[in-house]
C-alpha cells in the first residue's frame, strides 16, 4: 500500500487536530470549533463531541475537571462550516458544575452535551474489570499492513479513507477482512495512539480522548452481520454517545487498548459498550454508544 501515507508529516498532522480541538471565544460562553482541513461531507461525530467538550471546559473553575459526558446527535453537521458552541451554566455547587451545550450549524443545533465536573477528591476505589490479555502494540502490524489484503476491493471512498495520514494510529488486535461478508464476534480490542507528542495539558488530551471513543465503537455491532459500511453494504450514524473518565492522569500520544463489545441490536438500532485502558490495565474511560444501523443490500 505504497500511497498510505497521503498526506502531511505526523507532526504537522498532530498541530491540526490540536487546532481542530481547541475552539475560540465569541462571546459569553459562546464558542467556536474550527472546521477539519480537507474535510468533506458529514463531520466525524467524535469531533463535534470533543468540541463540545472542550467549550464546557472552558467555564468551568476551581480545579474540577471532566469526569463523564452524555451527548445526543440530532443532525449530521457539514464540513462546509465551523460550528458554534452554546454554552449552558447549569449548575456550580462545592464539589461539582454541570454543563450543557449546544452544537449549532445553520441555525439549527445538530448536537447536544452534557458534562459533569468534579473537584478531585479521595475515596472508595475498585475496578471490576481487568484488561483482556491481548497482544501488545509493538507486536501487531500497523493498519496499514493490514488492510493490505483487502483494500483494492473496496469502493474508492473507502480505499482513500484508509489510505490518508491521520492522526491517530490504530492497532487491531483481531482486524477482520471487511469483505469477506462473514459474521463475526461482536467484540474488537483495538490499541491507539495520537502519532507525534501532545502538550502537557490534561485537558487536551481529555478532548483528544472524547475524540477518539467515537472511532471503531459503532462498528462493533455490525460485526456478527457480515455488513460493513467500507464496503458498502450497511450505513449507520451515531444517536447517543456517552463517556466516563475514571482516571485524571493519562495521555493519549502513548498506546491506550479501546476494548469494545454490542450486546445487542435491533430495530435499525445497535447498541456498543467500551472500556480504555492503559499499558499497565488501569481503566481509564468507559463508553457507551446506541447507533442508526442498516443494511444497504
Amino acid at each position: 500500500m505504497e500511497a498510505a501515507n497521503m498526506g502531511p508529516g505526523p507532526e504537522e498532522t498532530v498541530e491540526r487536530l490540536v487546532r481542530l480541538l481547541t475552539v475560540d471565544e465569541l462571546g459569553p460562553d459562546l464558542y467556536q470549533g474550527s472546521r477539519q482541513i480537507g474535510g468533506k461531507g458529514r463531520v466525524f461525530g467524535g469531533q463535534v463531541v470533543a468540541q463540545a467538550l472542550a467549550a464546557a471546559m472552558r467555564t468551568v473553575d476551581g480545579g474540577r475537571i471532566a469526569h463523564s459526558l452524555h451527548a445526543y446527535f440530532m443532525r449530521g453537521g457539514d464540513e462546509d462550516h465551523p460550528i458554534d458552541l452554546r454554552v449552558h451554566r447549569d449548575f456550580d455547587g462545592r464539589s461539582f458544575a454541570t454543563r450543557r451545550v449546544e452544537a449549532i450549524q445553520g441555525g439549527e443545533p445538530i448536537l447536544t452535551l452534557s458534562a459533569s465536573f468534579q473537584r478531585p477528591e479521595q475515596g472508595l476505589e475498585h475496578a471490576d474489570y481487568r484488561m483482556p490479555a491481548v497482544a501488545l502494540p509493538e507486536d501487531l502490524p500497523p493498519e496499514a499492513e493490514i488492510v493490505k489484503g483487502f483494500i483494492d476491493k473496496l469502493p474508492p471512498m473507502a480505499q482513500h479513507f484508509l489510505r490518508r495520514r491521520r492522526a491517530v494510529e490504530l492497532r487491531y488486535v483481531n482486524r477482520v477482512d471487511p469483505t469477506d461478508g462473514q459474521p463475526h464476534d461482536a467484540v474488537q480490542h483495538v490499541w491507539f495512539r495520537v502519532v507525534a507528542p501532545l502538550p502537557d495539558d490534561a485537558d487536551l488530551h481529555r478532548v483528544a480522548l472524547a475524540y477518539i471513543t467515537d472511532m471503531v465503537l459503532l462498528g462493533s455491532s455490525l460485526l456478527p452481520h457480515g455488513v460493513n459500511w467500507m464496503t458498502g453494504t450497511a450505513k449507520g450514524a451515531s444517536l447517543d454517545h456517552a463517556v466516563w473518565l475514571h482516571e485524571p492522569d493519562f495521555r493519549v500520544d502513548d498506546w491506550l487498548l479501546y476494548s469494545t463489545h454490542s450486546p445487542w441490536s435491533g430495530g435499525g438500532r445497535g447498541l456498543n459498550h467500551g472500556r480504555i485502558f492503559d499499558r499497565t490495565g488501569r481503566l481509564i474511560a468507559s463508553t457507551a454508544q446506541e447507533g442508526v444501523i442498516r443494511r444497504m443490500i
